[in-house]
């Protein structure tokens, strides 16, 4: 007796009466859904209300709605030069209202000696300045506020006083305290003579824009890739802590963090040691030109693209076009990446063209609950893989079994009806991790075959209690070889 969805058994009214059942209409793995949500704060300028998620279709619309040279506006760019086609929202915060804004200066001498161009960058963006042979202190200053004030897209404003031009953030906050300002930094550029500039680094900016507020705002929501634009201690116990309900099993939302942090070896490893979550992978961006806003946009674009095509694929060497390297005498040598590691922080190197590549994708996880060190959840493509293999679990079952009876094994019931036993699920548990090992996410399907366990649960006959054994794929990190020659 056939189990039909819609057509009653006590039809009298003569017809032939046709019904669709889609149970069976998907095979195979599911694509993934790479859905993005950035948080990071916006200027006052922008159009857009905070806390407020909003789809984003253009960086044009996001310079409107966030304003031009705002973290959440300049992170979003950098996510777009990574990924160009993925769904993408953003959420606003406010600046907080008891923050102050980072400042810093740049003091000039002179006068100039021979005409010339100040290769001044701030932020990561170049700002050249034009400089007229005899030009005085006081006459170059003024020049480098107008060139800083005449390019919307920098974090921040300019005014010249004397010789001194004093830097003020866009932003309040210690947002501020990441914009860098230097001159000179490709090879060849130079001061013109008689010019030199002396650069106090933007500080004092205090107070961080409110997170917990935002998670009433997207509620369930549905972001596989959450970018974190910038953040403090305090404001990534807020995201660590929802990305943990997330990823539990009655919330089932598969989040993963990236972002990135700012600073010279010992600031990032201290840092790295304050966190301890498998779900955000931070990348230490070093004294890096590009603040760690564009960073953690233009990461997470390329972890979350690349993750969704294939989550246990490892992500090192590929690049991250929007943003700058480290001076070369600034860069982590290979003992400074390997203590980087061991602190929760991603790394990344530098080819000979200049351009960032990734090297490895840890997460900040480094312990367990007994703070013993625990590499279960080390490398992004850990959390990444599980969460595809739950989705594609809980989609295979929910989609053949939606409004199945539950019955013990060896009941007599006739084809059509809809019916399962614990055999039946262990068979499609087994077929389902054949799909998977052919996708190259798991292997060794006769350990899955033999740690395997499908029950009916002693207490509620309704349910059923299973143990799910994946032995994942792993990464190919190192290759050791001895060459044992001969003489």
């Amino acid at each position: 007796m056939i189990s039909f969805n819609q057509i009653p058994a006590s039809l009298r009214v003569p017809g032939a009466y046709v019904e669709f059942d889609s149970s069976r209409a998907n095979g195979g793995l599911p694509a993934l859904a790479n859905r993005v949500l950035i948080i990071g704060q916006k200027l006052g300028a922008g159009t857009g209300a905070a806390l407020v998620p909003t789809r984003l279709f253009s960086t044009a619309q996001a310079d409107e709605l966030f304003g031009k040279a705002s973290v959440l506006a300049r992170c979003h760019r950098a996510f777009r030069i990574g990924d160009a086609s993925s769904e993408c929202w953003a959420i606003a915060l406010a600046d907080p209202g008891a923050g102050t804004a980072a400042t810093g200066t740049i003091t000039v001498t002179g006068p100039a000696t021979a005409a010339g161009t100040i290769a001044l960058m701030i932020a990561g963006q170049a700002v050249p300045v034009g400089v007229a042979s005899a030009a005085t202190a006081n006459t170059v200053a003024t020049a480098i506020a107008a060139a800083i004030n005449g390019m919307a897209t920098l974090p921040v404003t300019a005014a010249a006083e004397a010789a001194v031009v004093t830097l003020t953030a866009k932003h309040k906050g210690t947002v501020g305290n990441d914009i860098d300002v230097r001159h000179s930094f490709f090879q060849g550029e130079a001061l013109p003579g008689g010019i030199a500039l002396a650069i106090v680094a933007m500080a004092g900016g205090a107070g961080d824009a409110d997170h917990d507020a935002l998670w009433d705002a997207i509620a369930d929501g549905a972001y596989r890739t959450i970018i974190l634009a910038h953040h403090s201690a305090a404001v990534l116990d807020s995201v660590e802590d929802e990305l943990e309900s997330r990823w539990g099993p009655t919330r089932m939302l598969e989040s993963f963090c990236w972002t990135a942090h700012r600073g010279d070896l010992a600031a990032l490893a201290a840092f790295g040691e304050t966190r301890n979550c498998p779900l955000v992978s931070t990348i230490g961006t070093g004294l890096s030109p590009t603040p760690p806003w564009e960073w953690a946009g233009n990461y997470g674009a390329i972890g979350g693209y690349q993750s969704a095509i294939d989550p246990a694929r490892p992500l090192q060497t590929l690049r991250l076009d929007a943003v700058r390297p480290p001076a070369e005498n600034a860069r982590f040598a290979w003992a400074d990446r390997e203590a980087l590691l061991r602190s929760g922080i991603a790394t990344f190197t530098v080819d000979a063209g200049g351009n960032v590549q990734i090297e490895r994708t840890v997460t900040s996880y480094r312990e367990n609950a007994y703070g013993e060190e625990d590499t279960s959840y080390l490398d992004a493509e850990t959390p990444l893989t599980l969460s595809y293999l739950r989705v594609s679990w809980r989609g295979r079952v929910l989609g053949k079994y939606p409004r199945h009876k539950l019955a013990n094994d060896g009941t007599r019931y006739s084809a059509g009806q809809a019916i399962v036993t614990p055999i039946v699920l262990r068979a499609e548990a087994v077929a389902w991790f054949l799909e998977l090992e052919e996708a190259g996410l798991v292997e060794d399907v006769e350990q899955f075959k033999a740690d395997l366990i499908v029950e009916r649960d002693a207490g509620d006959p309704n349910r059923v209690n299973m143990l799910l054994p994946p032995n994942l794929v792993n990464q190919l990190r190192v290759l050791g070889a001895q060459v044992q020659f001969r003489s």
